[in-house]
């Protein structure tokens, strides 16, 4: 680090979010004094920060700084009003957004790769860092999740490589632009781009936008690697500097995967004249994975090693992870919350379980599922399952009502595609309806970007009782 040297108390505002909770347990390893507050403590990132040694308070309160941190840094998901915030402004303390922080204490230095797009970021970068690490390498790395392989979401390591997942999420309260503009590229992968975070992005077009800002700071001699089954994708970048690899199943990709195949052990593909296979399922994993090949490859990284890090990939905490199997009941707990994201895990999940039923649980809670934008394709997505129970908006008192999803028409949409599907208010009562109707071989698919009010707790203990 060559700025702020003097710093040695860091407090964070908003620490349970996933990319803050990672880059705060980062700089306690690293010998920080770290705090951190946040409104809904809850697993599994609590639990993390906990066995961190981090300093966790519930509620933004003035007095979470009266310890008097040397620098503050404020969440994207904290606006003025907030009592902790406002205490900051009106005592003049030292304060920056997330990916400032990364970038002024370590990117100026350091190659690189950022992982960006709609879907996928999190497995693709998790994906990444384990090839390059499998191959010996020591890169650092900022994931949006817990890759089981590495153990947590963010560590500076020895190595000249920084890996970065690129959030097109706008930085903070005060700095507008997506987060990805921070993070100084030499690489990047572009997995896709749909509209998404209806809260921030007025359309598709914003939303291209914001990644077309990406690709203009990217230099010269960097390297793009895009989904070149992706219009969008292939649209921002067709101006750009740097060289780009377009990666996909089409035949006009320059690298094209072929000969898919899935089995109970994961996904085989053929990819750069060689056969890889990866305990994940569906295409869009596949997908993932050949972006992830083709980056490492290009930092030389052979592809013996390559394929040997991808059989011994693990996965990531919430991503088709599973929370409870016995008894004849498969419980998998899962992020998606997007209409895309939830229709490819589906298929997933239906590989991977062949011949069970399949219902899907589904709560309305990020920013753009609360509004009515995807009001004709969360049905369409979701009747993919066998049977489907969707609860109420999260917080829905924040969301006018004529911009809010209606959840009831969304079950009535399901049902009259001949699929059962329910609307029930809460975690409780949906345990309570969709139990008596489960059978032995039943897979429960839980969708959610928060915690459901403990719906895989409440989920399991009924189940245990009911041998």
């Amino acid at each position: 680090m060559t700025r702020n040297s003097d710093i040695r108390s860091i407090h964070f505002i908003g620490v349970c979010g996933t990319a803050m909770g990672a880059v705060a347990a980062m700089l306690k390893e690293d010998g920080f004094e770290i705090s951190g507050s946040d409104h809904n403590v809850y697993p599994p990132m609590s639990t993390f920060l906990q066995e961190k040694g981090i300093r966790l308070m519930e509620g933004f309160k003035p007095e979470n700084i009266s310890h008097s941190p040397q620098l503050v840094v404020v969440g994207n998901a904290i606006s003025r009003g907030n009592p902790e915030l406002e205490h900051v402004l009106d005592e003049r303390i030292y304060y920056l957004s997330l990916p400032e922080t990364l970038k002024t204490f370590y990117l100026r230095h350091s190659k690189n790769l950022v992982v960006a797009g709609t879907h996928g970021k999190t497995t693709t970068t998790s994906l990444l860092t384990w090839i390059f690490q499998h191959a010996g390498k020591e890169p650092s790395f900022l994931v949006g999740g817990i890759p089981l392989n590495l153990g947590q979401g963010c560590k500076r390591q020895s190595d000249k490589y920084w890996i970065l997942e690129g959030d097109e999420y706008d930085t903070a309260f005060f700095d507008k632009r997506s987060k990805f503009i921070h993070y100084l590229p030499e690489l990047v992968i572009l997995n896709n781009i749909e509209f998404d975070h209806a809260d921030i992005f007025p359309n598709l077009d914003a939303v291209k936008t914001a990644f077309l800002r990406l690709v203009n700071i990217i230099p010269s001699n960097g390297m793009i690697v895009i989904n070149g089954d992706d219009q969008n994708c292939k649209e921002v970048t067709k101006n750009a500097l740097a060289e780009v690899i377009e990666v996909g199943f089409s035949e006009d990709c320059a690298l094209r995967i072929t000969d898919c195949g899935h089995d109970t052990s994961g996904s085989s593909f053929a990819f750069l004249g060689r056969k890889f296979h990866i305990p994940l399922y569906g295409q869009h994993n596949i997908s993932n994975a050949a972006k992830a090949i083709a980056a490492a490859h290009s930092y030389q990284i052979p592809l013996d090693k390559i394929a040997e890090a991808l059989t011994l990939f693990k996965g990531i905490k919430r991503r088709m992870e599973v929370k409870y199997d016995s008894h004849g009941i498969t419980v998998v707990d899962d992020f998606g919350h997007h209409p895309t994201a939830l229709r490819e895990t589906i298929a997933a999940i239906r590989t991977r379980y062949p011949g069970r039923r399949l219902w899907a649980v589904f709560e309305p809670r990020s920013n753009t599922t609360r509004r009515s934008v995807f009001q004709k394709e969360l049905p369409e997505a979701l009747a993919h399952a066998d049977g489907v129970f969707i609860s109420q908006v999260a917080r829905l008192e924040q969301i006018p009502a004529n911009e809010r999803l209606n959840p009831e028409k969304v079950a009535a949409d399901i049902a009259a595609a001949g699929r059962p599907s329910f609307y029930e208010k809460d975690a409780a009562t949906i345990v309570s309806k969709l139990v008596p109707l489960l059978k032995k071989g039943d897979v429960i698919a839980v969708f959610t970007n928060g915690g459901f009010d403990g719906i895989h707790e409440k989920l399991q203990a009924v189940l245990k009782i009911q041998k």
